[in-house]
């Protein structure tokens, strides 16, 4: 696998985890067993999750802690897996892009965590979840410009490419995507990381004909 290390400054101000898998994988249209387990999930969190009762769920609480502990307001800079689920409660469902961006925003559903899933092949050298310096800014997808100061980032040695809030579009998933990278960020101790892995994998080999390069938790 590709290094990947978490910066000290984040260290000390978090208790970070990151799971991540490498894999080959082909893109394109979700296949109906995917989107109908995306939908029997999404019926799932309807039924069972409140509006008031988002930011009481566990994984997001503490990823909006490890925010501003950073000084990061997570109510101006809404995680990733905090956005999708009030989109999921408001009845809206998921937008469907492609199998590994549905795969992607289905296992943040599952697990309550911000994930990142990149193309591999426009990440150059070592990979760093590092804190976003001043005057920091990249364009998110589907975002615009986004302030990455105080942010949980991960940078190659070209530059900033993904956060917990939005990632850039410099290492997004397109159809020509064949090698790529998720990381599922965990900002607490969870003996469930592993199943969230297991989980992801699953998913990858059997609805994008991915084959499972490697595998590891990063703490």
């Amino acid at each position: 696998m590709i290094n990947i290390r978490i910066d000290k400054k984040l260290k000390e101000k978090c208790n970070v985890h990151i799971v991540s898998i490498e894999a080959k994988v082909k893109v394109g249209n979700s296949d109906d067993r995917l989107i109908d387990v995306i939908n029997k999930t999404c019926k799932k969190i309807e039924s069972n999750i409140k509006q008031e009762d988002i930011l009481k769920l566990k994984n997001i609480d503490s990823s909006r802690k490890a925010y501003k502990s950073l000084g990061k307001d997570p109510s101006r800079y809404r995680l990733s897996s905090e956005s999708l689920v009030k989109r999921v409660v408001k009845g809206m469902g998921l937008y469907y892009v492609n199998n590994i961006v549905e795969i992607n925003n289905l296992v943040s559903l599952e697990s309550n965590y911000s994930v990142g899933t990149y193309d591999l092949d426009k990440i150059k050298g070592e990979i760093v979840f590092s804190v976003g310096e001043e005057g920091e800014r990249y364009d998110g997808i589907g975002r615009g410009s986004i302030n990455l100061e105080n942010m949980p980032v991960f940078k190659d040695e070209e530059g900033y490419f993904g956060s917990t809030t939005s990632d850039s579009t410099k290492a997004m998933i397109t159809e020509d995507t064949k090698h790529i990278l998720m990381n599922i960020i965990a900002f607490e101790n969870d003996e469930k990381l592993s199943d969230y892995l297991e989980f992801a994998s699953k998913l990858i080999k059997e609805h994008a004909n991915g084959v499972i390069l490697d595998t590891k938790i990063i703490f």
